[in-house]
């Protein structure tokens, strides 16, 4: 059969959600906040098929408001369908864009599915003489395979399978595609609800069919049944007809096929690479273009067969583009091979298919000429490799270098440290140059690393890591996955070099230096290359100075204080866990007694049987997707009030994850070397700008408990001639807010010194100010925090005593009060409707995807955001500032007392006895001095022999 008479018809929501999926761990975010996974996936789906099988005729079919025709048989079909994601409601009009540009026809019939359309239109081509191939993972299309009918299947892992009659039979054991329908209509479908006969799995439906041909003729011969399998079928024959009805693709949709329509036309490319451009497609735009000007390729007879182009046998497995990331996701037809050419040029480029010249250098005179040409550059990207992760233990292995793109030279280091620290110091001069430019993807590693060799790194730094972040802090920021995106590059993996992590995990001295030079260059040259790129970015974002006056210096901060770390207890911690021990006993005793029943606490499954089947708490609980009673921790705080029991769990709870995660787990992380425990700040996991802790996380610390305050217990000073300082911002959020919003009422609060939360309390009840009660401030501190937050009605009756109709008059109230405050709200909301994002008041951004979302839940989070990001953004902002001038200034002063922690609005110093009124006066002038508000910043300090006595 000739080329020209084949069909190829597209199931455009199969593979838009399968495009859309393939990304949903890493979301491809376009510079407008657009989330254009969806649209990108199936591009690349479509480009694929066009380049492998370039076919003469092609349309696109698409569902238009489901089956009318099967939801009136069957109300509740696919009504267990999750809503589609907001991306793919927004993806579908801009790929028909896309496809009208292609000149590829739409197929699209209200009331009908594109199943349906399909079939359709499969049936008609094959009358006039057509082989129709259906490009769908769907197996359901299998019923419609004949002599001219063929699935067209993406399979996992990549490549393609095409199912004719022969595939079709030996996947579902049939003699006929047909009885594919049978075979749905007696075990049912999941996915789109289809009930199917009680009890019948496939190994039984494949029985079945095997044995009776139809359900039809199942249902006529029960007789030949036992037992229960017997009952259920008989029982329920009317449902499995149904269910065989509800899986038949309908073959009488009022489409037609023209084959003069459907012929595969040149497409309008400046149209086209407007689109993709408008969407920031920068790599997809390359292999559109190639994709169209191929040369054509011939098919062979057997269209069953993956086609391939001629002279290059690559097809893309992951396709790249900058700022979105893009992948085949039919993978690729040939994984060995390596060459790179310009037909292929939507192949992910790697080590081997790029031109570079990698060399080490070896000691000596090599060495000495290397650091002479060093010492010449400008701009410099380094990079350490080590014989670990923990940058305090870790020992230097080798460093690479790189100023020019695709070279490169990599220094190895002996394992002797006196020999080690010979061929450092010979580079000390390049690392102590104070204007030579080190670039660098997370460079606060390399620098605490060099410190362990007594190297200080100064001058300029460019971290790609922080850069990326400010551009676009909602992506992942490690280097595989911005080479990936943004040069269309895969890096060696380190886990080809020392294996996977485990016992059996190598050490970089154990690698070949041949592999050490190439996987330690390649990472400074592609380092290098992503900073050229993210260069130009910052400047397009507006963040070039937030990242050289913040990001940047604070860099150097949280090295020094990671580096510092803070002295723990570690014998308080002990008797802490055994009197924890003791308070998880009572609670477990409490708990057994009023269940009636000893039983696993930690088992949610049990737990659930026990509250909501035994005790029976509560009418109508709350389930999970898998069936059982939800017991998380909002489902049982909502209980807590009514019921002892809960929060006797809820307390259990709270104590156990106290005990595991800090009490006994602080001990296990002090440092052998130092004594003390080092956490690991990290500036680029939060999207609002605020620091994150890890290692031991000290930001989480729970002090709303007894217990979990105690636990602040066991950081002390460094020794007897030191005591520590807590400076903590008052209030600053509320501060921030009032200030942004010119709410004239809360400013004069602050500046008048007034006690904000009884300020706002006696506005909004309508009362003086001496005579505010205990529980009118604390009902007046709850809307004040939530408002940042955008609580509800419901939320705030959650958090107080009120009911949901006194909270809702209070939150009305409180807008009434501070209406400027309302306008600002609704004036945030605005803006990121219309610009995509918010910023704090230094320019960092927060970008709002979700801002005119069309589902009311995703947009109220993404509003609420809007709100919230500026806020917090600004005081995370504005303490990253004082940390800074905090620094520098004990630094130039030459002070003994340290900053060692960061937790949100707090700093926590190591102060030096005889410098403690001077520090006390410069962490509070800095940091009341960070940032000029309207409203005066204030921070309150207090000092102790361990962290709760300062708090």
């Amino acid at each position: 059969m000739s080329d020209n008479k084949r069909v190829f018809l597209v199931d455009a929501f199969a593979l838009i959600f399968r495009g859309y999926y393939a990304f949903i761990k890493n979301p491809r975010i376009n510079s407008k906040g657009l989330d254009t996974s969806a649209i990108m996936g199936f591009m690349n789906s479509l480009l694929d098929v066009i380049k492998r099988e370039r076919p003469d005729h092609l349309a696109v079919c698409f569902d238009k408001g489901g089956s009318a025709d099967r939801v009136e048989m069957y109300a509740e079909y696919k009504a267990n369908r999750d809503e589609t994601p907001e991306a793919i409601k927004v993806a579908v009009p801009i790929i028909q864009d896309i496809l009208k540009a292609m000149h590829i026809p739409i197929m699209v019939k209200a009331g009908f599915e594109a199943d349906d359309v399909i079939g359709t239109l499969a049936k008609q081509a094959e009358k006039e003489g057509y082989q129709t191939f259906m490009v769908t993972p769907d197996k359901d299309f299998a019923q419609l395979v004949s002599e001219n009918i063929f699935m067209y299947r993406p399979v996992f892992g990549g490549g393609y399978e095409t199912w004719g009659i022969p595939e079709v039979q030996k996947k579902f054991e049939v003699t006929d595609p047909l009885q594919v329908i049978d075979f749905l209509g007696m075990m049912g479908d999941s996915s789109d609800n289809i009930p199917g006969l009680p009890g019948v799995g496939e190994k039984t439906a494949k029985k079945f069919l095997t044995q009776y041909g139809s359900m039809e003729n199942l249902l006529a011969n029960t007789h030949e049944l036992k037992g229960k399998m017997k009952e259920k079928i008989e029982a329920n024959g009317e449902l499995g007809l149904l269910s065989k009805k509800l899986a038949t693709i309908m073959l009488d949709v009022p489409v037609e096929f023209h084959a003069e329509d459907f012929k595969l036309d040149q497409p309008d490319i400046p149209k086209v690479t407007e689109i993709f451009q408008e969407l920031e497609f920068r790599r997809l735009i390359d292999n559109f273009n190639k994709t169209f000007a191929s040369e054509t390729t011939t098919v062979s007879d057997n269209a069953q067969k993956t086609i391939e182009k001629p002279e290059v046998k690559t097809t893309p497995k992951e396709i790249k583009s900058a700022g979105a990331g893009q992948f085949s996701l039919f993978g690729t037809s040939d994984n060995n091979s390596t060459q790179a050419s310009d037909e292929n040029t939507y192949t992910r480029k790697t080590v081997k298919t790029t031109s570079h010249f990698y060399q080490s250098i070896a000691p000596g005179m090599a060495t000495q000429l290397f650091v002479k040409n060093l010492m010449q550059q400008t701009s410099v990207c380094f990079d350490t490799e080590t014989t670990g992760l923990n940058s305090l233990t870790a020992e230097l292995v080798g460093i690479a270098f790189s100023w020019e793109v695709g070279k490169g030279f990599y220094l190895p280091f002996p394992e002797d440290k006196a020999e080690a620290q010979v061929v450092i110091e010979q580079l000390r001069p390049f690392f102590e140059n104070e204007s030579i430019e080190k670039i660098g993807q997370n460079l606060k590693y390399d620098i605490k690393v060099l410190n362990k060799y007594n190297i200080k790194v100064k001058g300029k730094l460019f971290d790609t890591m922080l850069a990326h972040y400010l551009i676009n802090p909602d992506m992942r920021h490690n280097m595989d996955v911005l080479a990936e995106t943004y040069l269309n590059y895969t890096p060696i993996s380190i886990t080809e070099l020392i294996g996977k992590k485990g016992k059996n995990q190598l050490s970089m001295r154990d690698v070949s230096l041949d592999q050490q030079t190439e996987y330690a260059v390649e990472d400074t040259d592609i380092t290098l290359q992503l900073k050229e790129h993210f260069k130009t970015e910052l400047g397009d974002a507006n963040t070039q100075k937030l990242f050289d006056d913040i990001e940047v210096p604070l860099l150097r901060v949280l090295a020094a204080m990671e580096l510092e770390g803070i002295n723990l207890d570690s014998e308080f911690l002990n008797s802490l866990s055994e009197e924890l021990n003791t308070d998880i006993e009572n609670l477990v005793s409490k708990i057994y007694d009023a269940a009636g029943e000893e039983f696993n606490i930690a088992s949610p499954k049990q737990l659930g049987v026990i509250l909501f089947e035994k005790l029976k708490l509560v009418d109508k609980p709350k389930k999970t997707k898998t069936g059982q009673y939800s017991t998380a921790e909002d489902v049982l705080s909502y209980l807590a009030k009514d019921h002892e029991i809960i929060q006797n769990i809820l307390d259990y709870r709270g104590l156990a994850k106290l005990k595991s995660t800090y009490v006994d787990a602080l001990p296990t992380q002090v440092e052998v070397a130092t004594g003390r425990v080092h956490t690991d700040y990290m500036q680029t996991v939060a999207a609002t700008g605020r620091l994150s802790s890890n290692n031991p996380n000290l930001q989480n610390i729970p002090i709303r408990t007894e217990r979990g305050r105690q636990v602040r217990k066991a950081f002390i000073p460094r020794n007897g001639d030191y005591i520590l300082l807590a400076a903590d911002y008052s209030q600053i959020e509320l501060r921030i807010i009032a200030a942004l919003s010119k709410e004239e009422t809360m400013i004069e609060a602050f500046k008048n010194g007034e006690d904000i939360h009884a300020s706002t309390a006696a506005k909004v009840f309508n009362v003086d100010l001496k005579d505010v009660t205990r529980e009118q401030r604390s009902n007046a501190k709850t809307v004040n925090f939530g408002i940042i937050y955008g609580v509800s009605a419901f939320g705030l009756s959650n958090q107080t005593d009120l009911s949901r109709s006194e909270a809702k008059e209070l939150i009305d109230t409180y807008y009434e009060t501070y209406p400027k405050l309302r306008a600002y709200i609704s004036e945030q909301v605005d803006f990121a409707r219309d610009n995509g994002y918010v910023q704090t008041v230094l320019g960092r951004r927060r970008y709002l995807k979700d801002i005119n979302s069309r589902n009311a839940v995703v947009r109220g989070a993404a509003e609420r955001n809007a709100v919230n990001a500026p806020i917090q953004g600004s005081a995370a902002d504005i303490i990253k500032i004082a940390m800074i001038n905090i620094f520098e200034k004990l630094e130039t002063g030459n002070y003994k007392s340290k900053m060692l922690l960061q937790v949100h609005d707090e700093l926590v110093l190591d102060v030096y006895k005889p410098e403690l009124d001077t520090i006390k006066n410069l962490v509070k002038t800095e940091m009341e001095s960070a940032f000029q508000l309207e409203v005066p910043l204030d921070v309150e300090l207090d000092t102790g022999l361990n962290w709760l006595e300062a708090h």
